[in-house]
């Protein structure tokens, strides 16, 4: 059977026929399979849902608890019957809750990846590689450019900052899922036991977390007034990036702005949005393990979404891998 007619790209998002579904589709739709939940994957507005437990309990916090008509639990590594293909949901490493999406049909196997990452990550399950005859992956930073260093050394770089700068408050912006909790837990695991103030709009997420079991370590509200300012010096802030914007981080005392962002390896980007100590940390692969991936599965054709795709067709050409862009519009890359 051709890969095409089991699965292909609609306006909606990646359609599967034979089992009338869509994979993170953009618009609502009868019957969704969600990767995880970022808002770029997962909308409000489906009739039916089926995703990791965490992803639905993550899009309940964010979308309230009628996002969906109905909802269906993936179990990782169980093998569901839908229609006539099998649909199957394997880690992801992306974030608390992501997974791949495993699509067989008359012993053809799809697997699309959603958004991914390969390196330790200890807030998410860590990527499982599918053997698989095709495999849709991502491109967000599919550039040969873009490899990232090791989460701790970035995180040694922040905390040799705030030893530098006792007076300072350090701001860290980062993607209120995924993102931040993953910067909390990496400062905790390199020794920072003070607490760390989050931003409002991140507390829903990190008390999620935590009754998961992942512990961040003692949280607080960063509200402060006038009257409190020196109260942060010294301290280290998580908040959204937009935050950086606004009335609210210009209280704290001569804030050092930070960005954890794999977009932080381009010096141009750290300078257009004022960060003063750019961390790359991402939650996307880099360059090598995408290209590592794609061999590890042993796919004889690749499908590229969303990112940099064209070099990646390219260098699968170069390996005698078939590779096309699939050209999906809706996914987004900057707040990463």
């Amino acid at each position: 059977m051709q890969a095409h007619a089991i699965l292909h790209p609609r306006p909606e998002g990646l359609y599967c026929p034979g089992g009338d579904f869509f994979i993170d589709p953009v618009r609502p739709v009868e019957r969704a399979l969600i990767t995880h939940g970022h808002a770029d994957h997962a909308r409000a507005g489906h009739r039916a849902v089926m995703a990791t437990r965490e992803t639905l309990d993550i899009m309940a916090l964010r979308y309230g608890a009628d996002f969906a008509e109905t909802t269906q639990e993936a179990r990782l590594g169980e093998t569901v019957s839908m229609g006539d293909v099998s649909a199957t949901f394997h880690p992801a490493g992306h974030v608390l809750g992501s997974a791949q999406i495993c699509v067989e049909q008359d012993g053809v196997r799809i697997v699309a990846s959603g958004d991914y990452k390969r390196l330790a990550d200890p807030t998410c399950r860590p990527f499982e590689p599918v053997a698989c005859d095709v495999f849709i992956t991502e491109a967000t930073f599919g550039l040969p450019v873009f490899r990232h260093p090791e989460t701790a050394t970035e995180i040694a770089r922040l905390l040799h900052s705030v030893r530098q700068f006792p007076e300072r408050a350090h701001l860290v912006g980062a993607y209120s899922l995924g993102k931040a909790q993953r910067v909390i837990r990496a400062l905790r695991d390199n020794g920072y036991d003070a607490p760390i103030y989050i931003h409002g709009a991140l507390a829903k997420l990190c008390d999620y977390y935590q009754q998961q079991g992942i512990d961040l370590g003692r949280l607080e509200q960063a509200t402060v007034d006038r009257s409190e300012k020196q109260r942060f010096a010294g301290a280290i802030v998580v908040c959204p990036p937009s935050a950086f914007a606004d009335r609210w981080a210009r209280r704290f005392p001569d804030p050092v702005a930070c960005f954890a962002s794999g977009w932080m390896r381009i010096r141009q980007r750290a300078k257009q949005r004022g960060v003063e100590l750019p961390l790359i940390i991402s939650d996307h692969s880099d360059w090598d393990e995408l290209t590592d991936t794609i061999t590890e599965t042993g796919a004889r054709e690749v499908w590229v979404t969303h990112g940099r795709e064209e070099a990646l067709v390219r260098w699968c050409g170069l390996n005698g891998i078939a590779a096309r862009p699939l050209h999906l519009v809706g996914y987004e890359d900057e707040a990463e």
